[in-house]
């Protein structure tokens, strides 16, 4: 009995040890479980967190993209149409009843655009009037002047063209900056000059490199000017003018008259040249013709010998 009551104590012993090693190793197994999911939260926690930060870096990389564009063109040429240097110029010719009115009225419409009149060639014959007017309007202004002047009469023709200097606007103001780099070099070397040699070099190459950067500076103002201000010139004729342009015509008739109109043009200057030598040829061509005159004169009789008259032959006889 006693050894029965033993071999159930060993068995007892061995399932509750077998039980708490199963306990022990699905405790175990609960907690490595656990941290395995807390490590996966953390990595899906860092996986989302690093998800979400491409998304935040892309929108401000979107904004330092759209920002770029205005940092590195800042260096740029601008492109935009407003912001190029442009030269207008423009020339028209109106028919109107009154020359006069019409050059004062042109004159008043410049200078309402804070523009000048610039030059002023008139030709009055009534009816046959004709006046040039040159104006210097400001750019922006310009359309406004050319079509204002139009409504002035009957325009007959108009002619405006344009010329870009932007690349050489930007071009002239890059030579400016690098010679005045130039100049200021060569006042510092000049500063630092210890020999009269090295002194009267200097000089001259500084009074060289300020005359080239006041001929770029001067180059400068002169687009500047052209740019700001625009160019119109005004042709005004009266009801009876004629226009300046003819229509180009071939054929027999029109070179005839062609060759008419020089032939006059020729006997024209031929005579021109006639008249203004005939003074010369009366004041000194009559003088040596008397003077010819005198001296074929002097010179005849002897030059003439005088003529003896032949011997008399006498007659012959007859014979008885």
């Amino acid at each position: 009995m006693t050894t029965m009551g033993a071999g159930m104590d060993k068995r007892e012993g061995r399932r509750r040890g077998a039980l708490l090693a199963a306990t022990t190793l699905v405790a175990a197994l609960a907690v490595t479980g656990c941290g395995a999911g807390g490590d996966d939260s953390g990595a899906r926690d860092s996986a989302g967190s690093a998800a979400k930060a491409p998304v935040v870096g892309g929108e401000a990389g979107r904004d330092a993209a759209a920002e770029a564009p205005g940092a590195a063109g800042a260096g740029a040429p601008d492109l935009r149409v407003d912001q190029r240097a442009i030269i207008y110029t423009g020339a028209m010719r109106v028919q109107v009843d009154n020359v006069d009115a019409a050059a004062r009225e042109v004159t008043a419409v410049a200078t309402r655009a804070g523009g000048f009149v610039g030059g002023d060639q008139r030709r009055s014959a009534d009816a046959d009037a004709v006046a040039e007017l040159e104006l210097r309007v400001p750019a922006a202004r310009f359309t406004g002047v050319v079509d204002e002047i139009a409504k002035l009469g009957r325009q007959q023709s108009r002619e405006i063209s344009t010329q870009d200097v932007t690349e050489e606007t930007v071009d002239l103001d890059a030579r400016i900056t690098s010679q005045r780099a130039r100049v200021d070099s060569a006042r510092r070397l000049l500063a630092r000059a210890t020999s009269i040699a090295d002194l009267v070099s200097l000089e001259n190459e500084l009074g060289r490199r300020e005359a080239d950067l006041a001929s770029l500076e001067a180059k400068k103002r002169r687009l500047a000017d052209l740019t700001a201000l625009s160019t119109v010139t005004v042709s005004l004729a009266g009801p009876a003018a004629k226009a300046t342009e003819e229509k180009a015509e071939t054929g027999f008739l029109v070179g005839l008259r062609g060759g008419w109109k020089a032939f006059v043009v020729s006997m024209t200057v031929l005579l021109t040249v006639l008249g203004a030598l005939l003074p010369w040829l009366v004041a000194l061509g009559v003088p040596l013709a008397v003077l010819l005159v005198v001296l074929r004169r002097r010179k005849s009789p002897a030059l003439v010998a005088p003529v003896s008259a032949p011997p008399q032959v006498p007659a012959a006889r007859s014979a008885p």
